[in-house]
């Protein structure tokens, strides 16, 4: 074994990824990551102090959250550019300590105190090696699980609140939350008991950054507006940008107008398409493929310049990684980055254009067009429709079919539920699951589609809010009272955060897949089960029946 990680779905046998993970990770990629979580943890233990003293650190509040979000799944390969996370982190944490009136009793633990005799990598590895998931072989079990669900969840909470923060949208709870939780997950005096109802509270603080960049993005851009994408390509040189963030996106598109060059949208930037702020941009042609794992066939096809903005990223091919490029977050070794922006200015994509002036046109791959643009005051402005339909019949049952797509094969059950449901079913989702069904056609009733995509896995916030007004307008105080049911797909650690947010807005019947966390130990799943009958997918033909008797 010379790594452990299962944060993702795809874990290897869903147990863990040993040698080299499913997405792409080596091993001194992901020791590094594990030192850098440990020394957070040890950052975060003067940063609860400092505020208890009453000292605000902006610089360190950010940089724990941008940490975090760097160790998501397939967001950042470059084992240099965690080694840099791991020194501003040892920098910050000293400088915190130094300014205590009066530092923590007692002996501090090794995270608080250790520094490198030398920064050169073998010694970060090996104690990256010895601090990991299963650093502690005697740890209980369900301790473990529980501390790795709050601290995968932690992850989420953190690359939605980063997405707030670069639009410029802040709130001090999450930062303090984050810091809170991060030492209790490495708090031996912390149990089982304790240990979930800190795990609730994440779904809480996630609720409450997903309605942080609710604001952001409707307050920057406009609420989105229902649109019909085309998908056909243009003849010109062009860029596809992948990713989630809006904000680079803006920059980009500012930066190609005078260029005569097109620029897509790929994956889970496709909704950006609904926003009245991007519909200005001429340029801004469409969307280009599908989810993020069709990537390497796609970037390949499409000929122009790419950028990556975010995750999700996966090992360039040598056919296309000459215009490949990544930025903020996101990082490959050898491939070009784009610095960030400085303190009121913007980024330069000056490279990714002159790339894409020297490239063809993409290749087509597609043609027709899907509705996008389904967030939540769309939707609530036809409140009065959606419940009239309810009570005539014409609709008997929403289906939150929201989340990640991915690789593994049994996938392919959330593309057939959606054409085994009934034509009196609508399915809401959210975030790149929608590509297993977004183009089936599945059709209307009475004029509101039949798939009612509220956009990126950030904008799940969207679904929330229609169950509650559906819940205010039917007249019931429990969710689970509404004919909604829940059918989740869940890749990484921002799909933990959507999960958890459910689970603390107490709703239950959830049926979670393709597999159930490898993470979960038995026993902290069946709390799971008792508590909120949380329960893995099962064949089409049985969800589909359940599904339908409201079960």
């Amino acid at each position: 074994m010379t790594m452990f990680c299962y944060q993702c779905q795809e874990a290897a046998g869903n147990k863990g990824c040993t040698r080299r993970g499913v997405c792409g990770k080596t091993p001194e990629v992901a020791q590094l990551q594990d030192l850098l979580m440990w020394v957070l943890k040890g950052l975060s233990l003067f940063a609860v102090k400092a505020r208890d003293e009453g000292i605000s650190d902006e610089e360190t509040d950010q940089f724990v959250c941008r940490a975090l979000f760097a160790t998501v799944t397939n967001v950042n390969f470059d084992q240099a550019r965690f080694v840099d996370f791991l020194k501003r982190a040892v920098g910050l944490r000293d400088r915190l300590k130094e300014q205590l009136e009066a530092p923590p009793s007692g002996p501090l633990p090794e995270m608080a105190t250790w520094v490198p005799e030398t920064w050169d990598l073998d010694s970060l590895l090996e104690k990256g090696a010895a601090v990991g998931v299963l650093g502690e072989p005697g740890l209980d079990e369900d301790v473990r699980s529980l501390r790795q669900l709050l601290t995968y969840g932690l992850k989420g909470l953190a690359a939605y609140t980063d997405h707030a923060l670069i639009l410029g949208y802040t709130d001090d709870a999450l930062f303090r939350f984050m810091e809170e939780a991060l030492l209790m997950a490495a708090d031996d005096r912390a149990g089982v008991d304790e240990l979930v109802g800190k795990v609730l509270e994440c779904g809480e603080m996630g609720l409450r950054a997903m309605a942080l960049l609710d604001q952001a993005n409707t307050s920057t851009y406009g609420h989105p507006e229902p649109t019909k994408l085309g998908l056909e390509v243009k003849e010109g040189p062009a860029i596809l940008i992948s990713g989630h963030d809006l904000l680079d996106l803006e920059e980009l598109l500012e930066q190609t107008q005078p260029t005569g060059v097109n620029v897509y949208t790929h994956g889970e930037m496709l909704p950006a398409n609904a926003y009245p702020a991007f519909k200005k941009y001429p340029h801004l042609v469409g969307n280009y493929g599908g989810s993020w794992w069709h990537q390497r066939d796609e970037f390949e096809t499409f000929n122009g310049a790419i950028l990556m903005t975010t995750n999700c990223l996966v090992e360039p091919r040598e056919s296309y990684e000459d215009r490949i490029f990544t930025t903020g977050l996101a990082g490959w070794p050898g491939i070009p980055h784009i610095p960030d922006r400085e303190p009121g200015g913007t980024k330069d994509f000056s490279a990714v254009v002159s790339r894409a002036l020297e490239c063809e046109s993409p290749q087509p791959l597609e043609t027709g067009a899907i509705p996008i643009g389904f967030a939540h005051k769309t939707v609530l402005s036809a409140a009065d429709e959606i419940v009239e339909a309810v009570r005539d019949g014409a609709i008997k049952r929403f289906v939150v079919m929201a989340g990640c797509d991915g690789r593994h094969r049994t996938r392919e059950y959330f593309t057939e539920v959606a054409r085994a449901l009934p034509d009196d079913s609508v399915i809401l989702t959210a975030g790149c699951a929608k590509y297993r069904y977004n183009k089936l056609g599945l059709g209307e009733i009475r004029g509101i589609p039949r798939v009612l995509d509220a956009g990126q896995c950030n904008d799940s916030y969207s679904l929330v809010v229609i169950a509650q007004q559906l819940a205010e307008a039917f007249g019931v105080e429990d969710v689970n009272e509404l004919p909604i049911s829940y059918d989740l797909a869940w890749y990484e650690q921002k799909a933990v955060i959507v999960l958890l947010a459910l689970l603390s807005l107490g709703v239950s019947h959830i049926r979670l897949g393709p597999t159930l966390p490898a993470f979960v130990s038995p026993n902290v799943l069946q709390v799971l089960v008792d508590k909120f009958d949380l329960k893995p997918i099962d064949t089409v033909e049985q969800d589909v029946a359940a599904i339908v008797a409201g079960e």
